[in-house]
């Protein structure tokens, strides 16, 4: 097990373990990220959809860079001045060492624990105007993949906050955060309000992002996750629509926020949106003002070529959302 950020040590008795028996000792955080870490192939296409073809010339170049759902909120926090320690499995294997390099260039906190099916990966075809189609390779990752509850509960106790991504084997942790009192979001992502394999995510968290995308009628959506489940925030972004915000029960339209350049690729802002958001509440701002954060990072973030990996800082965030037109 790969530690940065805490420390691993030789297990004692009654220590919270690990793989191979070590112990975690975890340092303090203000938020811990669970899962969604991994690599992108991004490759730049004419058009979108992609009609058929022998073959394309990428004159852009295909590049590979460590940077899926859990890195960018990580990356996101870290950006904006929040301790945050990421969990999640890895391979031993290239894709891996980029996921480690990418929290050590940043200063993120780090456990990876062995994945022998290997790194999360993924193919990102991005068009002309931002747009994304992604390509998951499923084949690394495993049904019986689990977080030691040891080690989970250890940093979730270390924790302010904690964002759970969707991604195996994060469900299967949920009842042991639920247990340490620590409060939770998740981004269920494009969800049609219907696959019942986001439904735990969903009525597990106090703030729950998602994207309006797929939803026949997201008011109908949010209002539902708010009753069944645990939510006192549901805010189900929009693209350029803006986003909507569900809070104390009365929905709001959060305006759009212009982007600060071109847009060159969509990727990673759903992801920016929530790191924002998390920080205004970590802050102590209200519902309205968080979501003001959300949707200046996730402008910020379409502005970023996919080849790179980059966020927002602090400072600039709140010079923006100081002015009357972020």
């Amino acid at each position: 097990m790969h530690v940065r950020g805490g420390a691993t040590v030789p297990s004692a008795e009654g220590a919270p373990k690990g793989e191979r028996g070590m112990a975690v000792r975890a340092d303090a955080s203000d938020v811990l990220v669970l899962g969604g870490a991994g690599v992108d192939t991004i490759v730049h296409v004419p058009e979108l959809p992609l009609p058929y073809a022998d073959s394309y010339m990428i004159d852009s170049g295909i590049r590979t860079r460590a940077g899926q759902t859990g890195d960018f909120v990580a990356l996101g926090l870290a950006a904006l001045g929040l301790r945050t320690h990421h969990l999640d499995l890895l391979g031993d294997d290239p894709e891996g060492d980029l996921v480690r390099a990418l929290h050590h260039e940043h200063g993120i906190g780090l456990t990876a624990l062995p994945q022998p099916a290997g790194t999360k990966r993924a193919v990102n075809l991005v068009g002309p105007d931002g747009r994304r189609l992604s390509l998951y390779d499923t084949s690394r990752a495993h049904p019986d993949d689990r977080f030691p509850q040891a080690t989970v509960r250890a940093l979730a106790a270390a924790s302010r906050h904690v964002h759970v991504t969707i991604t195996q084997p994060c469900a299967h942790a949920l009842p042991v955060l639920r247990e340490t009192g620590v409060p939770l979001s998740t981004d269920l992502h494009d969800w049609d309000g219907e696959n019942p394999y986001h439904e735990p995510f969903a009525y597990a968290a106090d703030v729950v992002f998602l994207s309006a995308a797929a939803l026949a009628d997201p008011e109908r959506t949010m209002r539902r996750i708010a009753e069944r489940g645990r939510a006192d925030t549901v805010v189900a972004t929009a693209g350029a629509d803006g986003a909507h915000l569900l809070t104390g029960g009365e929905l709001t339209r959060v305006p759009v926020v212009d982007p600060p350049a071109p847009v060159v690729d969509s990727n990673g802002a759903g992801d920016a949106f929530a790191a924002a958001f998390l920080y205004g509440r970590l802050s102590g701002e209200p519902p309205e003002r968080c979501a003001r954060y959300g949707a200046i990072a996730g402008a910020h973030a379409c502005t970023v070529p996919a080849s790179r990996a980059d966020a927002i800082g602090r400072a600039d965030l709140l010079r923006r959302a100081a002015g009357p037109n972020p």
